[in-house]
Parts: structure tokens; sequence; C-alpha cells
């Protein structure tokens, strides 16, 4: 499985991608953004789904920005260039693929900005290379093992959130997928945006960067719900005296 979220906020994009990979009982790593930057061309991609078609569609992408970048103005044609990858890879491979009893399940999100976007845009695109983009209303989507993250998210994530606090949030929704499924795991992979910077910042992180964190985030909750009142439980422990 894989865990990768994109957040649009109001001062830029935050992506979160973990690294592990698993097939059957072999467990391995391999990183699931790539990054492209060419003057005021500043994209990344996250995928999940096969390898093997996350591979050949990257591929298949690579080569056509190395022969028209300059022709991808903005943000939505590059996306429109990458589905198509997508629907070509599926033309090549679907069919092998569900005849092995496989599923051609390639998602992707797509973020950044291009020289002639108004602002920095995120994507959803789907296996059939269609997509939404990410507004305001719902400013982050996860592709991958997407349940456990989002209620820390929808509660507290909000456009206007800091690039820092929507980061910080980003991991422990992570951190909520890693402690509940085994198929999500370190070393994580992070891209920053800043609005109109045109720079991509991108960093690993390792379990051993994150421990710290990831336990003072547990003791936190442990005591918050220590502190909530009782008062709404007593007619139901009444019963029992």
């Amino acid at each position: 499985m894989t865990y990768c979220l994109g957040i649009k906020v109001a001062s830029g994009l935050v992506a979160i991608a973990d690294t592990r990979l698993t097939s059957g009982s072999e467990v391995s790593s391999n990183r699931k953004i790539s990054v492209h930057e060419l003057e005021n061309h500043s994209l990344f991609i996250m995928t999940s789904g096969l390898r093997s078609v996350r591979d050949k569609a990257i591929t298949y992408f690579r080569e056509v920005i190395g022969e028209k970048d300059r022709s991808f103005n903005k943000l939505y044609k590059a996306v429109n260039a990458f589905g198509e990858q997508v629907r070509r890879v599926a033309i090549e491979d679907k069919a092998a693929l569900e005849a092995a009893g496989m599923h051609f399940n390639l998602n992707a999100i797509v973020g950044g900005q291009l020289e002639e976007d108004e602002e920095h845009k995120l994507f959803l695109l789907y296996p059939e290379g269609n997509w939404v983009e990410v507004d305001q209303g719902s400013p982050f989507k996860i592709i991958g093992n997407s349940g456990y993250g989002k209620p820390l998210l929808y509660r507290n994530l909000t456009y206007e959130s800091s690039l820092q606090d929507a980061l910080k949030m980003g991991f422990l929704a992570f951190d909520a997928t890693r402690v509940s499924a085994n198929d999500v795991d370190y070393p994580l992979d992070v891209v920053v945006y800043s609005k109109d910077s045109f720079h991509l910042i991108e960093h690993r992180l390792e379990k051993d960067d994150m421990e710290g964190v990831s336990n003072q985030w547990s003791a936190l909750l442990n005591n918050s719900v220590r502190k909530l009142p009782t008062a709404w439980m007593n007619p139901i422990f009444n019963k029992i005296l």
C-alpha cells in the first residue's frame, strides 16, 4: 500500500509520501514522488498503485517533459499530458494485468506552479486519466491508505493554515496511518512549495528524526483523553451500581 498526501494552503503546497513497498512477503522501499523543475516550471507527481505501472507512466511522462516542457505554460496542461501517458500504459498493460488477477490502479497527485498559473495548483488524477482540482473547500487529497489520517486533517486543516502547520498536520496524519497499518512506513519524503517561488524544497525524514515528535503527540493525546469531562457517562455507569 501507499500513503501520499498533497495539501494546498494559501501560502503554498505540501507533499508527503512514504516509501514502503510490499510484494507478497517481500518488503522494500522506493521513492514515490518525482520532481521536475526548469526556470519557472515547478511540479511534483506522487503516485500509488502497482510499481511497474507507476514506473512506466513516469518514464513516459519524463520523455514528454523533455520534448515539450516549454509548451506547458499552465499546470493543467502538464496534468493532461501525464493523464495521456497513464491511458497509454493502460492500453499496453491493463488486459495482461487483469488476466493475471491484478488491477490497473494508478492514482496520482500532481502539484506545482508553471509560469502562467496565477497561483500554485494541486490535482488528483484517476486511473482513467481524468482529474479534479483541489480547492479551498477541501484543501488536501490522499492516495493509497487514506482512512486513518483524514479525521485529523478534516478537524484542523484549513486553507488559511500556514505551510508549517500544514506540514505538521500532514506528518501527524501520516503517523496515524503508520501506527494503524503495517504497509506504510519510513523513510518519508517531503516536498514543500512556497507560492510564486518556482522552487520545490525536498527533504527525507527517517524514523529517528521523528520518533520524538511521534512520542510527544501520543503523550498529548493520552493526556487530553484523561482531561475530557466524564459527567455524560454517569447515567451509564449508574446502571452498573
